[in-house]
């Protein structure tokens, strides 16, 4: 049986704001609810291992959710965060810093880590899926650009790998380019179905 038959009988929460992450569930055929925006404290001890961060924050997510959850009801949580020169680089703040960060991207690679959390009322699966990234060096000029063209100030990492830059400036990437927008459908799509 499809996915997407299996899951009639559920709630799909999607506890995120992303409209990336809305986009994937949608092309991916799968029905979803969303989750009302609410408060969560994204923070993580100084001492984790980066590539830990990322399930770690989908997990402070999942559990930060205020309602309680039914029977057939499965939230979806997620957190994405790129890792760089061994730093965590989440949204920046500003141009300026976005510019930097997109500066320590270019000409080497790096790599994206989504974790995600799956939880019913009686249980609660993690897991986090690495693809690996690799930007050619940028002109000072394209960096700018996109920067004030396409404003990524929502975007961990500073870049949206399906706009301009995605395009221009990515010379190889190993592992799911969906996972690199945010949401690694493929694994996720097995991990429901092995859930349900």
């Amino acid at each position: 049986m499809l996915l997407h038959d299996k899951l009639k009988p559920y709630r799909l929460i999607l506890a995120s704001q992303s409209p990336r992450r809305r986009q994937l569930l949608s092309d991916a055929g799968l029905e979803f609810t969303l989750a009302p925006r609410f408060e969560c404290e994204e923070s993580f001890p100084e001492d984790m291992p980066a590539a830990e961060v990322a399930e770690y924050l989908s997990s402070l997510k999942s559990e930060a959710y205020p309602e309680p959850l039914g029977e057939k009801d499965i939230l979806l949580t997620a957190d994405t965060v790129v890792i760089a020169c061994g730093r965590i680089l989440g949204k920046p703040a500003n141009r300026e810093e976005a510019i930097a960060m997109i500066e320590m991207l270019s000409g080497r690679g790096h790599e994206v880590v989504t974790g995600v959390t799956l939880r019913l009322a009686e249980r609660t699966k993690h897991f986090s899926v690495v693809s690996k990234v690799r930007f050619r060096t940028l002109t000072q000029e394209e960096i700018e650009y996109y920067v004030d063209t396409y404003k990524p100030f929502d975007k961990a990492g500073s870049y949206g790998i399906q706009e301009w830059i995605g395009y221009v400036g990515i010379e190889g990437i190993e592992g799911s380019f969906y996972n690199v927008m945010g949401l690694p459908v493929q694994r996720l799509y097995c991990e429901l179905s092995e859930l349900i």
